[in-house]
């Protein structure tokens, strides 16, 4: 069975570290668009946010595996 604890560990890694991905673009993201509205309000609704090194499209079904899968009938 320690194989299995492995796999949860990999997981739950893989899992926390998306997790920290997100709340740090998030963060980000919040302080870009308040300073946005300061410095030009006008344009701020059509400001573009470039999530860059803080993306998580990278770590999008990195835990697949078989126990995500569905059977298809």
């Amino acid at each position: 069975m320690p194989v299995y604890a492995n796999m949860d560990q990999d997981k739950r890694f893989l899992r926390k570290l998306k997790r920290d991905v997100k709340r740090a673009g998030n963060k980000k993201r919040r302080q870009f668009l308040k300073r946005q509205l300061t410095d030009s309000p006008e344009d701020a609704p059509y400001a573009e946010f470039n999530f860059g090194r803080r993306s998580s499209a990278g770590l999008n079904a990195i835990d697949r595996d078989a126990t995500r899968k569905k059977d298809r009938k």
